[in-house]
């Protein structure tokens, strides 16, 4: 997958997190959770924007691990919403399906980035 593709993955993932944020209810819990989410779930595509045009390939390696964090925060808010019953399963689980190849390719990106450092290293 393409930098730019994942990047267009990331934010239309943001934005339907924010769609289910929306959707929460006006409860103390339903207000907790879609603070939580609103945080998490759109901050992975600027973390790993911002990532791509990283000064090093460290500094690429620590914005994708934060990107990869937030998707894993955002997983666990989501199977939360479903436990708690705050919405349907059925409204969260696309999002969530999306949510797992998300955090694979972002782990993926961040080993093969240390991959080719070390690489990098040892060609010296």
């Amino acid at each position: 997958m393409l930098p730019e593709e994942l990047s267009d993955r990331l934010w239309v993932f943001a934005a339907r997190a924010g769609k289910v944020v929306d959707a929460l209810p006006e409860t103390r819990l339903g207000r907790h959770v879609a603070n939580q989410l609103v945080r998490s779930g759109t901050a992975a595509a600027p973390n790993y924007d911002e990532g791509r045009v990283g000064e090093s390939r460290a500094d690429f390696v620590h914005k994708v691990n934060i990107a990869l964090k937030e998707m894993v925060e955002t997983r666990g808010w989501l199977r939360f919403i479903i436990t708690a019953q705050l919405l349907p399963a059925k409204r969260i689980e696309v999002l969530l399906e999306e949510c797992e190849p998300l955090c694979r390719i972002l782990g993926k990106s961040i080993a093969t980035a240390k991959a080719n450092g070390q690489r990098s290293r040892h060609a010296r």
